[in-house]
């Protein structure tokens, strides 16, 4: 029977992460085992065709919600990779840390050591920042973080009208100051898609102690005597057990690492005995405490042609597709999100609570274009609804797919918060700098004004932001429904951890790539037993008057200064 010290469930932001720090002094052997094959693919590494791989059941695993009982019935994507690099090398690339707050909060919920001070050094060590606040950002690590060249006049127009509307301008968001309007950062390097993989995993894969066992289902985690010694995979329709001499860390995603807890033991009691699965340990949180960001598209017809929607067409994509290939340059190499946008929906609310994303095209996730010549568009959602949701076994099989329930807009401020997410973002639209390229708007549509046609737009056109965390949560080890303690390491057993995004106890400000990558770093550190890195200390920004105005200027941190 083969033996490893420590054996990694998920090629992922995290997983890979972990592999590279945990093997990294050469003294323990490391083995990753992924479900996914490789993503040696041009739709992967090419920035601007992220649409594709997240549409293709190669590289995704093709998961779906529940019914959504507040949507009308719908069910969503719920995109997640099954590939080399997970859901890094399916996304759109978008670096967001999250707010200060974000983790501060996190510390007040049970995560000890894991407040803004506490994780601000982990970000620093996975980046090398192109062009991000000196002082705030890392400038050595693995992670390529780099802007667009916003040579479309549609980025500059945007930036402009939340200035005109208002709004702080933030020259980096990832640093002192999270609010206001700027440019946006993407894990792109040379024109490519710059994944988990890139960073770290390939790297490491060039050590004699890692191990990468691709196409490869983990179907149940071995305990004795109630500690994790051993993995049972399938691979080509044989079944093997692997040992661990150390530990198991579990870095499967937001919906496969509950699964995996689960279809081990570990989990709800009465749940898992009704699926016939012996319990190891009774944790009630496990695969509770699901959340997710959903986002609608507020759609503008362009009366210029400077859009991206005339090349969203076959012959287009693939003069796109021969200049990237050729020279890694042109439209190909960018996501195209090259500006956004962090604001508050409203006097009291204390930091940012919307996202924007802004496209210089009229255009869904899957590709398909909502104008017939010349749109651009804002993505909005709010980043901290209250619903709750959870991923449960259909059955005691791996191969079969969990049920997913996110209970999307089951609280009342999520329609108070997408209302008002909306007219914000229909104030930018109406400002000066896009007067000459403003014409009808596409979406929602003029028609949609009273707070019912804007509950019923939502209701029908919601998109989840494909955001999933949460249904691991770290805690204190005496909270009853936390499934992992400060440490990563999973209550109630020993020799196995969690390090995903699934141990967010709430979920972060923006896009959850980068947080899941300095889960990966931080975890790492708690693994090895490592003295942790020195907090950082410095202050961030806040907005003074927060208590009485929805937007205040921060003049000394404007990009116009």
């Amino acid at each position: 029977m083969r033996e490893v010290d420590f054996i990694i469930i998920g090629a992922g932001s995290a997983g890979c992460v972990l592999a590279n720090r945990l093997s990294e002094d050469g003294q323990n052997s490391v083995l990753v085992v992924e479900y996914g094959g490789s993503d040696v693919s041009p739709f992967i590494q090419m920035p601007a065709a992220f649409s594709i791989p997240m549409n293709t059941s190669r590289y995704d695993w093709g998961y779906r919600s529940e019914p959504e009982p507040h949507l009308g019935g719908r069910s969503l994507a719920c995109p997640r990779g099954k590939v080399i690099g997970g859901s890094s090398s399916i996304n759109g690339m978008v670096y967001v840390r999250g707010h200060p707050q974000d983790f501060d909060t996190w510390q007040e919920m049970g995560a000890g050591g894991w407040g803004y001070a506490d994780v601000a050094p982990y970000f620093q060590r996975l980046e090398t920042s192109h062009g991000g606040e000196a002082g705030w950002r890392g400038s050595d690590g693995p992670m390529h973080v780099t802007r667009g060249m916003m040579r479309n006049p549609l980025y500059s127009a945007f930036i402009r009208a939340g200035s005109e509307a208002g709004y702080p301008l933030t020259f980096d968001y990832n640093g002192s100051a999270q609010e206001g309007f700027g440019p946006m950062e993407m894990t792109v390097w040379r024109g490519q898609r710059w994944s988990s993989a890139q960073a770290y995993l390939r790297p490491a894969l060039k050590r004699a102690n890692v191990e990468l066992m691709s196409n490869t289902l983990a179907e149940r985690i071995l305990f004795e005597d109630r500690r994790a010694v051993g993995l049972v995979v399938s691979r080509g329709g044989a079944r093997e057990t692997i040992r661990a001499r150390r530990e198991i860390i579990v870095s499967a995603s937001s919906i496969n690492s509950p699964k995996l807890l689960m279809l081990s033991g570990i989990g709800p009691a009465e749940h898992l005995r009704e699926q016939g699965i012996d319990v190891v340990a009774d944790r009630p949180g496990v695969g509770g405490n699901l959340q997710d960001h959903l986002e609608v598209y507020v759609q503008q017809e362009c009366r210029k042609p400077v859009t991206l929607n005339p090349h969203l067409g076959l012959v287009g994509r693939g003069r796109i597709g021969t200049r990237w290939l050729l020279t890694r340059t042109g439209f190909g190499a960018t996501n195209h999100f090259e500006a956004c946008a962090f604001i508050r929906s409203a006097p009291g609310v204390e930091y940012p609570d919307l996202q924007m994303h802004f496209l210089p095209a009229a255009v869904r996730y899957d590709g398909s274009a909502a104008a017939s010549a010349h749109g651009y568009q804002i993505h909005i959602g709010p980043m901290r609804s209250p619903s709750r949701g959870s991923v449960r076994l259909k059955g005691p099989d791996a191969p079969t797919a969990p049920a997913i329930r996110f209970n999307y807009m089951s609280h009342e401020q999520d329609w108070r918060d997408f209302r008002a997410a909306i007219r914000l973002a229909r104030e930018i639209f109406a400002q000066p700098a896009f007067g000459e390229f403003s014409g009808e708007e596409l979406a929602p549509g003029p028609e949609v004004m009273s707070d019912a046609a804007l509950d019923d737009f939502v209701r029908g056109e919601v998109e989840s932001a494909y955001h999933p965390c949460g249904t691991c949560r770290m805690g204190a080890a005496d909270d009853v429904g936390a499934v992992v303690d400060p440490q990563c390491r999973v209550i109630g057993v020993d020799g196995l951890r969690v390090a995903d995004s699934s141990i967010f106890p709430q979920i972060t400000n923006g896009n959850l790539n980068a947080p899941s990558l300095m889960v990966g770093e931080k975890a790492a550190d708690h693994i090895l037993g490592r003295s942790l890195l020195p907090r950082f200390e410095r202050e961030p920004v806040t907005v003074s008057g927060w208590a009485v105005s929805q937007r205040s200027k921060l003049p000394h941190h404007d990009l116009a200064a």
